[in-house]
């Protein structure tokens, strides 16, 4: 090989290793001076909540000797008294938070500020302010304040939450144990999540492992432009401190908020009317579904946008409003963000086949209260391993309130197909096999019919709430 034969090889060399992923250090982001232009419009947020509580209460006894002994006041501070009436107490509390316009506008979490009689904000050029709450809401977690200065505050600009991707680089700015301004990076594990818990939650969570603890509640998460991408939220954690998992309420969500704060003081959320579950794959061979996907309809509240749209028990929602559901929880992130009264269209799997519904939205009102049906004595026990009963047991009050007009009641399960699938006493089976059940004649020869070595899907109602299980039925 000639010298420029040599020298053209190891050109192309250094070509190839300049696109290699396996960088030094020195390729890393340096987040320097994204920390010195963003810092000075992220705050410290103290609260100040009033309790009420008598002076003795929750400190417990410093006595040895039981409650009256002569004794007893040996152990009080000086002066004390017995059985004092409640005063009032002052604790405090904080977080973080970030200012959103040049004349004082600033976003916090809910909690941070919940139940506040006074709130400070700090800067960290030293400045203090007081701050007055313009709005908040507790589904979103999203707090609104302003403060008042005779001159332009810093501000941060907001980014496109949609536009990050996942394994981006992210940058927290916050308060975590009162420590102020401190600054960790990360990188985007997930986005649109559901918490563990909490998948009924209205807020599609962007998934970090930027460090985040007690105190970063309400700051900003920034992208590598510096612009707010989310307010640090929450933390997945055993132990109470960071665990490599935290959560983060998207920009875009949070603005949506925001606006109405502002403009009416209130938020407006869609409603649907719907309790789901999440689809197995027990389910969805069942429902001859093929992948598992989408959101399985429980239950329909009764006079809500759905039964009037005509969604039914066991309609498999595959996408509402022109957006997927791949999971359960996917649908109250989409149904809560439409505005109520906007007619929207859902495809729903039904009987095998896909159909399109449209349903006028509705708005959100506060969630129906559970009760707990009674048990009596049992009736007549079948092949499935449950004793049953006619619904002429439950109350009329309760039949009209979960609107429970046929089906039959669990008395008793014992081992077998309905054990095994997580049928409990109390249950309200109202469908088998997709076959609706109105009393305990059809309940009896629909389970007569089923074959052996089937997987069926049953529905039932437990307290108030419908949901879907797989019977899996002997050979």
């Amino acid at each position: 090989m000639t010298n420029k034969n040599t020298f053209i090889a190891f050109i192309a060399l250094l070509s190839l290793n300049s696109f290699s992923f396996s960088e030094g250090p020195s390729n890393l982001p340096n987040f320097a001076a994204l920390a010195e232009h963003t810092s000075p419009a992220v705050v410290n947020v103290s609260v100040t909540k009033t309790i009420n509580r008598s002076r003795n209460k929750g400190m417990g006894s410093r006595s040895p000797f039981p409650p009256g002994s002569p004794f007893e006041d040996f152990f009080n501070f000086p002066f004390e008294q017995r059985n004092q009436p409640e005063r009032e107490r002052k604790v405090q509390s904080g977080g973080s938070g970030f200012i959103i316009s040049s004349d004082g506008y600033v976003l916090t979490n809910h909690h941070v500020i919940e139940d506040a009689t006074e709130i400070k904000i700090s800067l960290n050029d030293r400045r203090e302010f007081k701050a007055k709450l313009v709005g908040s809401d507790k589904k979103a977690d999203v707090a609104v304040l302003k403060i008042e200065s005779s001159e332009s505050l810093p501000f941060l600009t907001l980014g496109n939450s949609d536009e990050i991707r996942v394994g981006d680089w992210v940058v927290a700015i916050g308060s975590p144990y009162r420590l102020n301004f401190s600054v960790t990076a990360g990188i985007i594990s997930a986005k649109t999540r559901s918490v563990p818990g909490q998948e009924t939650s209205y807020i599609p969570f962007i998934q970090s492992d930027v460090a985040i603890n007690p105190g970063n509640s309400g700051g900003p998460l920034f992208n590598l432009k510096g612009e707010v991408i989310g307010i640090n939220a929450m933390i997945y954690s055993g132990s109470g401190g960071y665990m490599g998992i935290s959560f983060t309420i998207p920009m875009n969500y949070a603005k949506e908020i925001v606006d109405q704060i502002k403009d009416s003081g209130s938020v407006a959320r869609g409603w649907l009317g719907v309790s789901v579950q999440e689809i197995t794959k027990d389910l969805a061979d069942s429902f001859n579904l093929g992948t598992p996907r989408g959101a399985l309809v429980g239950s329909v509240i009764k006079e809500s946008p759905a039964e009037k749209a005509g969604f039914k028990n066991g309609d498999v929602i595959l996408e509402f409003n022109d957006k997927k559901i791949i999971y359960s929880g996917d649908l109250p992130l989409i149904v809560g963000r439409i505005k109520p009264n906007l007619k929207v269209n859902a495809l729903v799997f039904r009987d095998g086949k896909e159909k399109i519904i449209p349903v006028k939205i509705g708005q959100l009102e506060e969630a129906i209260e559970n009760k707990v049906i009674p048990l009596k004595s049992p009736k007549k026990q079948n092949k499935l391993g449950l004793v049953v009963s006619s619904l002429e047991e439950i109350s009329p009050e309760d039949r009209e309130k979960f609107n429970l007009n046929s089906g039959v009641m669990v008395k008793e399960v014992f081992s077998g197909p309905a054990k095994e699938a997580g049928i409990q006493p109390g249950d309200v089976i109202t469908s088998i096999s997709q076959r609706k059940i109105k009393n305990l004649k059809d309940y009896t020869k629909i389970v007569k019919s089923l074959k052996k070595g089937s997987s069926v899907p049953i529905r039932i109602v437990r307290q108030g709430n419908g949901s879907f299980l797989t019977i899996k039925i002997l050979k």
